[in-house]
């Protein structure tokens, strides 16, 4: 499905494969997310950050992929680290039967590579316990829920991680996962 006027699939491919394996898409992104964090008036590395996860169907293309029981879907988790404002900062694919507290760890070990200043972490109630906690020198703050809540509300903080997979959503490539590997996920 690549249009006429661009190299053939495999030209085209071979670029992106290389690009993906020595980390050029992640620092485009990482410069991006500084400049447009100064551009708005705020310091280039962000140092609070807010953690969640999305579980996404896949295609039959193959690759890990596994059965997330509270969601009721087959396919892949996206574990992503945002910043307060939404800018995505790390995104990790793995197996939806990955639990959150479990795949939270190397979530937040990525981050320190690219974002070291990160001290505190915003997180769901299925990212209590030791493992988040002791994954880093983050702090994992737990945003629970008020008692007498009924239904949906928007949480402090947490609404932020929401938005961008809504908006990572909205893309029709990206509301189900296509690919045949982790690494292009």
């Amino acid at each position: 499905m690549i249009p006429k006027d661009l190299p053939p699939r495999s030209t085209t491919f071979g670029y992106f494969a290389r690009w993906r394996d020595e980390g050029l898409f992640g620092r485009i992104n990482h410069h991006l997310v500084m400049a447009d964090r100064e551009r708005v008036g705020r310091s280039a590395s962000p140092t609070a950050a807010v953690l969640d996860s999305q579980s996404v169907k896949t295609t039959e293309s193959g690759g890990p992929r596994g059965y997330d029981a509270g969601k009721k879907i087959k396919g892949r988790k996206r574990q992503a680290l945002v910043d307060t404002d939404g800018r995505a900062l790390v995104l990790d694919p793995q197996s939806a039967d990955v639990q959150d507290r479990d795949g939270a760890g190397p979530v937040l070990r990525l981050s320190r590579r690219t974002f070291p200043f990160i001290a505190k972490a915003f997180a769901d109630a299925g990212y209590a316990g030791d493992r988040p906690a002791t994954a880093t020198i983050i702090t994992v703050d737990i945003v629970r829920k008020p008692k007498d809540q009924v239904g949906f509300a928007v949480h402090p903080r947490r609404w932020v991680v929401e938005r961008f997979f809504g908006w990572i959503s909205r893309n029709r490539r990206l509301w189900k996962d296509p690919e045949a590997t982790l690494a292009s996920a």
